[in-house]
């Protein structure tokens, strides 16, 4: 069983309430307030199915707080050999160290039918270079190196049935019928896209934020990494958490559209990148698993009553991607506006 890495919880700041704060504007009051070390809960992936009832009964229960008083947990025994986890986050180093910049620069956004988009980002608001490739339902990627492609091939390949398993236990307990969310998403054909990272030293930052206050579409973001440290997430308490992934488990998050789905029951979570306590190069791994494009999402009518009206607008998930004007690649945020 994996081992989870100790965390002592440090109360060092204020618990500031920002969850209702503008994303333009929480940047700036996270120069004022610390994130803490606080525990994050761990979900053993293999118990979620176990043979046992009273096993099964006891990690769903922890999956349902997890997502109820959280929105994002660490994820172990998951069943994705370490090889593969180390071997895509090599694959992601050998492409931006082998590869030049102007090589890369082949894959700037150019249209909204781009399978695979670069860009760097160095200033104040953001530091980072990053690659973005369409995983599934079909898999993008550069050809060079070849070792990128094979590794991150593999990697997505052995994730599926990851993704699969936890639509089926999220489902059972939102007291759903466990291929409900499976289904409603068309998980089959879901539009999965990857966002590989590259975080600077911060001697080499253009300033202390990695990527900006966010939240990010779909049904749940996973994510890896080969150096901790720099990810906060905003908790439902409007206390920024440092996060601290298990050496080759996942972070899972919560995405905009589970939180549609259950009409605001589950909440998809405010977080962001800092780089300032970067001694070396920091490479992450995050993927956005999404609904078909064409899958209409929309509050499911268990979640919507007199006491809990209907929170949300429905839209496809194509048009939400590219509700501000964005390419479906880029996996924007529409939260705000499918907000009623």
């Amino acid at each position: 069983m994996a081992q989870t890495s100790p965390v002592h919880t440090k109360e060092t700041c204020e618990h500031t309430n920002i969850t209702s704060v503008p994303f333009s504007n929480i940047n700036i009051l996270m120069d004022s307030v610390l994130a803490v070390d606080e525990d994050i809960p761990t979900i053993d992936f293999l118990m979620l199915f176990s043979d046992d009832p009273i096993q099964q009964s006891k990690a769903l229960d922890n999956l349902s707080n997890a997502c109820d008083e959280y929105g994002f947990f660490y994820l172990v025994n998951h069943g994705v050999p370490d090889s593969v986890i180390e071997g895509a986050l090599e694959g992601i180093a050998d492409f931006f160290e082998v590869t030049k910049e102007e090589e890369r620069k082949e894959y700037v956004k150019s249209s909204p039918a781009d399978r695979i988009m670069w860009g760097l980002n160095s200033h104040a608001g953001e530091n980072r270079e990053y690659l973005k490739v369409v995983a599934h339902p079909q898999f993008h990627c550069p050809a060079k190196p070849a070792s990128l492609s094979k590794a991150l091939e593999e990697y997505f390949k052995r994730f599926q049935d990851v993704k699969i398993g936890l639509a089926r236990a999220i489902s059972k307990i939102l007291g759903l019928e466990e291929f409900y969310i499976e289904k409603f998403f068309n998980l089959k054909s879901g539009f999965d896209v990857s966002a590989m990272n590259v975080y600077p030293p911060n001697f080499q930052s253009k300033g202390s934020i990695g990527v900006p206050s966010h939240t990010d579409p779909g049904f749940f973001v996973s994510l890896i990494q080969d150096v901790n440290g720099g990810l906060r997430v905003l908790s439902h308490k409007g206390k920024w958490i440092n996060v601290y992934i298990p050496r080759n488990a996942f972070l899972i998050q919560i995405g905009d559209h589970l939180e549609v789905l259950t009409n605001g029951k589950y909440k998809s979570h405010i977080h962001q990148v800092v780089v300032d306590n970067n001694k070396v190069r920091r490479i992450s791994l995050a993927t956005l698993h999404g609904p078909s494009l064409d899958t209409f999402v929309i509050p499911a009518t268990k979640f919507v009553d007199h006491f809990h009206p209907l929170g949300y607008r429905g839209m496809t998930y194509k048009e939400s991607l590219e509700a501000n004007g964005h390419h479906e690649i880029e996996v924007q945020s529409c939260l705000e506006q499918l907000r009623l």
